[in-house]
């Protein structure tokens, strides 16, 4: 993430059911897909515990490019398919994010 300034960040925690994981899989590919197609739309990270605990963070240009992917039909169908069928519970925070910082291991420091 480079964005200069401030930009949204869209937290979604989540716990999985054990139903349906190549479904779950596709679908989270395809919203992958689809969100990249999206206005404002600045990178997604996400990572899943054996446990079933996911953490997804979706990067937003605006406020108003976010509440915009909650609302297009695809994504809307995946959210009500993941209530019926693939989450025991989740919680969707968005926050703005006001500045960053990044650090990396180069290859001299072994």
């Amino acid at each position: 993430m480079d964005a200069a300034g401030s930009y949204v960040a869209v937290i979604f925690t989540s716990v999985r059911t054990d139903a349906d994981a190549e479904g779950y899989a596709a679908m989270a590919d395809r919203m992958d897909a689809l969100a990249r197609a999206q206005p404002g739309w600045l990178g997604i990270e996400s990572a899943r515990g054996d446990d079933g605990l996911g953490i997804t963070v979706s990067y937003w240009a605006s406020e108003r490019d976010a509440q915009a992917w909650k609302q297009v039909a695809d994504h809307l169908g995946a959210q009500q398919l993941g209530r019926d069928r693939w989450y025991e519970r989740y919680s969707t925070r968005v926050a703005v994010v006001g500045r960053e910082y990044h650090w990396r291991r180069s290859a001299a420091d072994g």
